[in-house]
């Protein structure tokens, strides 16, 4: 009877797997059968041909080298950000989900700037691995938030294989499909999330903004030479590409800052503080 009765607790070690992390689990694996055995996509032949190639103190295309500062800038403070909240408000998982998402967005701040310096291939393939950063820091957190920490601990470190490798085959191949299914595929499994509840302790992260900020960024992407010319050439698409895709850091900003500001606003009165008062008011 013991050793009957002593088998359960040793598969007790690993809970089984929630309806919500099954989904999520197939949802992975349909993304990543996308990837591999997919149709071959080329990318486009004017991948590099930037509508604004203006200089500007001996930087050359000037405009679209700065505007990827503020991927710095979101990345350092979040960084603040942490090292403010420590390990008393947020669990192992979100922290290692938000501090890799905030360094990705510093190593995506110099991979883009060299890219932009001088925009071919070479500078592309370490673009997008700094890019492969941020979105495994990102969609980690949101998983974290929405499903468990375990999960998004697996999605973090999934990607951070899944995304560089998806890079390599387009430098290797041409194909251009793995990559897009990081991207697009991506924001897919965060709209998904969004619409799950928030989970309760985790980081209230607003994906529904994160989303708004990321498709006002592809479309400012896309419509790089449009914008250039509807402005006289007073800035192109694709700068505001890089503002409006920073912009996507505020959201995880914010609900850290909310976070801090209620621990002031909820922390209980002092003992001897209150004791203090009652003998004030007698």
């Amino acid at each position: 009877m013991n050793a009957v009765h002593s088998l359960p607790s040793s598969t007790r070690r690993w809970p089984a797997l929630q309806r919500a992390e099954w989904g999520f689990l197939i949802a992975a694996i349909v993304l990543l059968a996308l990837a591999v055995w997919g149709p071959h996509l080329p990318a486009s032949a004017h991948q590099h041909n930037f509508a604004d190639q203006r200089g500007w103190w001996g930087l050359p295309c000037a405009l679209d080298v700065l505007s990827n500062l503020p991927f710095a800038v979101a990345g350092v403070w979040g960084l603040v950000w942490l090292r403010r909240l420590g390990a008393l408000r947020l669990c192992l998982a979100t922290r290692a989900t938000a501090a890799l998402f905030f360094v990705g967005l510093v190593v995506t701040t110099a991979g883009s700037s060299w890219y932009h310096w001088q925009p071919d291939d070479a500078g592309l393939l370490w673009d997008r691995l700094g890019m492969s950063v941020a979105f495994a820091g990102l969609l980690g957190l949101a998983v974290v938030g929405r499903i468990s920490p375990r999960a998004g601990l697996a999605t973090a470190l999934g990607l951070l294989v899944a995304a560089p490798a998806a890079v390599l085959v387009w430098a290797h191949t041409g194909n251009l499909l793995p990559w897009a299914v990081v991207q697009i595929g991506g924001m897919l499994v965060v709209l998904a999330l969004a619409c799950l509840p928030h989970r309760h302790g985790a980081l209230a992260l607003q994906l529904g903004a994160v989303i708004a900020w990321y498709a006002a960024a592809k479309a400012m992407e896309l419509a790089d030479h449009a914008v250039y010319e509807a402005t006289a050439g007073w800035v192109s698409g694709h700068t505001l590409k890089h503002l409006l895709a920073a912009g996507a850091a505020l959201p995880v900003l914010f609900a850290m800052a909310r976070l801090h500001h209620s621990r002031y606003i909820a922390a209980p009165v002092p003992r001897r503080a209150m004791q203090n008062g009652g003998q004030h008011g007698q």
